[in-house]
């Protein structure tokens, strides 16, 4: 799957949507969406990469508690058939959650 799949997916949220971070002072109401791909699981011998598995990071940020979004883009991520792991925090010095889904694509 290329940057532009996964935008492409995420965009089916139909929420603000930035890689890694919005410009300073772009940052939108919640609720928001940011992505990243912080590292990737490669498969591998004899010094070759093999086979790449690129790990996505979405982070989807609320004022409040938002099951229906919630599963929402959890429907996206299965009519993709991607694999996720889900976490939860609340920021206190932003005062939002944030819901992390972290994709093995």
């Amino acid at each position: 799957m290329t940057y532009d799949n996964i935008v492409t997916m995420l965009e089916e949220a139909g929420l603000p949507l930035a890689y890694d971070h919005f410009a300073e002072g772009e940052s939108p109401d919640p609720p928001f969406i940011v992505f990243l791909s912080p590292t990737s699981d490669n498969f591998g011998a004899d010094n070759a990469v093999y086979a790449s598995f690129p790990e996505v990071n979405v982070e989807l940020y609320t004022d409040k508690k938002n099951p229906k979004l919630e599963k929402k883009l959890e429907k996206i991520f299965a009519g993709n058939d991607i694999y996720w792991n889900k976490s939860e925090t609340w920021i206190d010095s932003e005062r939002m959650y944030e819901v992390l889904y972290e994709l093995t694509l």
